[in-house]
């Protein structure tokens, strides 16, 4: 019986987060409905279709963030004209949001724009180009012998005629995409490993297919290796991160469809152009006829086409060992700084410790946890070549030992100093006392909260991608790049996150109830 009341408060959950999602509206949202009405008249003035780049002045215009876009986009903000730059961590959620209304067009590179469109209906690409650029790739600025080597390669890749046909298959004609695919070179690859850094979502340079990173950029980089007799490691991560990432030496080259510009060449190298691309405008199609698809095809393609439900559970499984390895580091850490921190309240001892624990919870608990993750990967390990994992156990372990060590204080502070000197009176030690009366009691009391604590834990490693990490929300980033779709694959991350919520809690109350029951 209690089995079945579970499976339905689990199925009244799912359906609960099914229908606000297809509602498409936020708590946020409604909460601005009063506000956004003052607006609306401005905007409906205001929408006059986009023909041409002279349209875009009072427009909302959506760029990828950090992305050359981007940089032209901004001269139109805070311009008299009123018009508002909307930036996304992603190209695709700049062109959902342009299909939701949300924007009046997205300004980005000419090749992800035809894939966009191609599977978006309803969309369309203006003729008028925004912008032409030259495309690159990145080193860091004191790796002078890799930029020759890698320029070297590609002079002669492109003698060799090798480029070329990995455009065309690619970018050429109708008659030619596919049909030049680019074969690895069998050699001894004696001479490393090539780390290259790149954004999975700007098909068709970088993207992923049968889970695997490929596209044109990709196919280049894997020939220059063939060249420079190396192995080939691509890692995916946000586009705004790469160029922090070559810098600090945490990847030997950026590969992303990156335009050379003179704000980039204040940090790093560019190698010699390798392609020719433009900035585009997409817009609605307003004489597109559009068929939505079913709720069986939406969910083969997001989960069962190229068995995409893998990226899910490989996320999971990183979500689960960094919270586990973070948990473990946040439990230890944490009771030992609580105990010292007790220790100089009662008695005034260990005034050094106490000082320096005090400072290590006022900036931990003072700041971010995202921006601790980004300081420990390219700061503190910028020259430890340290695995993802590592990093991030070791941020959110640091951060969540901040809030146990002050919960476990909170609790052995709420025991009464009787049992305290009562214990220290039958002539046990203050290790004794603490290990045998003080500690038992004060976990009782903290349990909710210390389980509270490990399943905010558990979400916060969400923001594991900021440095590359498969995680699980990357996982449905991953699906959504890759099928254009929000609601399926969020919901699935939503319902999965809920399940394991609602079993941690279930276990918490297990222990709760034991706990009451030896006090009989």
């Amino acid at each position: 019986m209690k089995m079945k009341k579970q499976m339905l408060c689990l199925a009244l959950a799912g359906m609960t987060l099914l229908g606000i999602a297809a509602c498409g509206q936020s708590t946020e949202e409604t909460a601005g409905i009063v506000d956004t009405e003052t607006v609306t008249n401005d905007l409906a003035a205001n929408k006059a279709v986009i023909e041409t780049v002279d349209d875009l002045s009072g427009k909302r215009i959506g760029v990828q963030l950090g992305t050359t876009g981007d940089i032209y986009a901004s001269d139109y903000e805070g311009d008299d004209a009123g018009t508002i730059i909307e930036r996304y961590n992603k190209g695709a959620d700049a062109v959902q949001a342009l299909k939701q209304g949300k924007i009046d067009c997205v300004i980005i590179d000419e090749q992800p724009a035809l894939a966009f469109v191609e599977q978006n209906r309803g969309l369309k690409i203006l003729e008028e180009e925004f912008a032409l650029e030259d495309y690159a790739f990145m080193v860091a600025k004191e790796n002078d012998e890799l930029l020759v080597r890698v320029n070297e390669s590609l002079a002669e890749l492109k003698e060799e005629g090798v480029l070329d046909s990995i455009k065309k298959n690619y970018v050429g004609a109708e008659t030619e995409v596919g049909k030049y695919p680019y074969e690895p070179a069998d050699i001894e690859r004696i001479n490393g490993t090539l780390t290259v850094a790149t954004n999975a979502e700007f098909p068709p340079s970088e993207y992923y297919e049968e889970s695997k990173i490929t596209g044109m950029d990709m196919d280049i980089m894997q020939a220059v290796c063939d060249k420079l007799g190396m192995e080939l490691q691509i890692e995916d991560m946000a586009f705004d991160s790469i160029i922090s990432a070559v810098s600090t030496g945490k990847v030997d080259i950026g590969a992303a469809g990156f335009t050379v510009t003179e704000e980039r060449k204040k940090n790093v190298n560019f190698s010699d152009t390798y392609t020719t691309s433009k900035q585009v405008i997409i817009v609605v199609d307003e004489t597109a006829e559009i068929e939505s698809a079913g709720f069986v095809e939406k969910f083969y393609d997001n989960f069962i086409k190229e068995q995409r439900y893998m990226y899910l559970l490989r996320g999971l499984g990183n979500t689960l060992l960094i919270t586990i390895f973070a948990v473990m580091i946040g439990i230890v850490l944490g009771f030992l700084i609580a105990i010292v921190r007790t220790n100089h309240d009662r008695n005034g001892g260990l005034a050094l410790l106490n000082a320096i624990c005090k400072t290590y919870l006022t900036i931990v608990r003072g700041t971010p946890v995202m921006i601790q993750l980004l300081i420990i990967y390219y700061v503190i390990f910028r020259s430890i070549n340290t695995g993802k994992m590592v990093v991030a156990v070791i941020a959110f372990g640091l951060n969540s030992a901040a809030y146990v060590a002050e919960i476990v204080r909170s609790g052995i502070m709420a025991v009464d100093i009787g049992q305290f000197e009562a214990g220290r009176s039958l002539g046990l030690t203050y290790k004794q006392t603490m290990i045998s009366i003080i500690m038992p009691q004060a976990v009782k009391n903290i349990l909710p909260a210390l389980c509270n604590e490990f399943i905010s834990l558990l979400k916060e490693t969400s923001i594991s991608g900021y440095i590359g990490l498969m995680d699980l929300t990357k996982g449905g980033d991953i699906i959504r790049s890759v099928t254009y779709e929000a609601f399926m694959p969020l919901i699935a991350v939503a319902i999965i996150y809920l399940i394991i919520v609602m079993g941690l809690s279930k276990i918490v109350n297990l222990l709760e109830r034991k706990l009451r029951n030896n006090e009989r």
